[in-house]
């Protein structure tokens, strides 16, 4: 077996990648194993070793790396188009999914309609959020220093410190604490002071500060720019993109937290990356082309770091100084998503009566062992399909 691989046409690439597109059930790992299982076991594309290299370098990078794998492979089959064609491919079926689903649900009220069902179905998201970031925090959080600076990220994050100052600082730390430590104190000194003057200064709403347009209707610009920024912020999963799309979605009153739970939950159905949740939340905000634009910011750092870096990607990754940055971004990002999942579950709490407050607390207990106790690609459209009947049940 070698690293390069069979002779393909452009064609046959495209609908390659469209056939693992329409299978891509049951999250990244289970993508991953797929497309190993089918372009090195079995058509020997390029050898393990050579595969395993390149998932490290696509799970260092943000974005949604099953997504990224495909167009790095295209690239190495047919060049530029070929990774073009293949990462559209692999994208294309959940995306139309998701359209047509956002579709029906703007359409038709299908949220309000059905309104017990996905407020069962919004408990059991929260579970799913909590298993997500508990399995990213596994990956990222390496060390006790990683560790502490995700509780500080968190901390920090509740008490409305905006992330674009907690992201770069906590990178920069990281960074500079294993190479020359002083410095990294005089960073930390710096990122408090500038969280305090923050804080003095502006002030605001944890969690949901504006980052870039004032509160308004939703245009196809603003929604680019938040693809964008869930794209090149999403460390260690999909999950990780919530805190920035919620951030730019819902603080400016263009979705509702239970619509953007629903996008989630209608994500981990469908067969395509769990990111896609950005052009559910994007339709609800935007129409037709506040999607498409969200969909296209979300994905185009994935085409960009092999499209345009492909030969330098790996060399890029080994350098010491940018590994630490981004160990340290992505440890804040665990934070970030543990006080994002604490106001969502503040607003679903709301949209719960008083007096059904104690069933929503053992919907959610029940939720939280059954995504924690089992495992393979039907746990989460099982959990939400059963949230959805209890929710029916207990708060029709």
């Amino acid at each position: 077996m070698t690293d390069t691989p069979p002779r393909i046409g452009l064609a046959p690439l495209f609908l390659k990648f469209l056939g693992f597109g329409c299978l891509a059930f049951g999250g990244p790992v289970a993508q991953i194993a797929m497309i190993r299982r089918e372009l090195v076991e079995r058509e020997g594309w390029i050898t393990g070793a050579r595969f395993n290299r390149l998932l490290a370098v696509m799970q260092i990078l943000p974005g949604p790396e099953a997504h990224e794998l495909c167009v790095h492979l295209g690239v190495g089959a047919r060049g530029r188009i070929g990774g073009l064609l293949a990462g559209l491919g692999f994208m294309l079926p959940g995306t139309l999914l998701m359209l047509a689903t956002a579709w029906l649900y703007v359409r038709f009220g299908v949220g309000q309609a059905w309104a017990p069902a996905f407020l069962g179905v919004q408990i059991v998201v929260l579970a799913l959020i909590a298993r997500g970031a508990e399995r990213i925090g596994r990956h990222l959080l390496e060390t006790q220093l990683l560790v502490a600076v995700g509780v500080i990220a968190f901390v920090a994050t509740v008490m409305g410190v905006p992330f674009w100052i907690v992201l770069p600082l906590a990178g920069l730390f990281v960074s500079l604490w294993r190479t020359r430590r002083p410095a990294s104190w005089l960073v930390l000194a710096v990122g408090i002071a500038a969280a305090v003057a923050h804080q003095s200064w502006v002030g605001s709403d944890p969690i949901l500060a504006p980052a870039f347009a004032p509160a308004g209707d939703a245009e196809w610009p603003w929604l680019l720019l938040a693809g964008l920024k869930a794209g090149l912020l999403t460390f260690g999963g999909a999950y990780a993109a919530i805190p920035f799309t919620r951030q730019d979605l819902v603080g400016r009153g263009w979705v509702e937290d239970g619509a953007f739970l629903d996008g989630v939950a209608f994500a981990g159905m469908l067969p395509a990356p769990l990111i896609i949740f950005c052009t559910f939340a994007g339709y609800v905000a935007g129409g037709m082309l506040g999607a498409l634009a969200i969909t296209a910011g979300v994905f185009l750092p994935a085409f960009a770091f092999s499209l345009l870096f492909y030969e330098r990607l790996e060399r890029w990754v080994e350098a010491p100084g940018l590994h630490g940055l981004l160990a340290g971004a992505g440890a804040a990002v665990v934070g970030l998503i543990g006080a994002t999942l604490i106001a969502l579950g503040r607003a679903v709490a709301e949209s719960v009566g008083a007096g059904d407050r104690f069933v929503a607390l053992l919907l959610l207990a029940a939720a939280l062992a059954f995504v924690w106790t089992l495992k393979g690609r039907w746990v989460a459209p099982a959990a939400v399909v059963l949230g959805g009947l209890a929710g029916w049940a207990a708060f029709g």
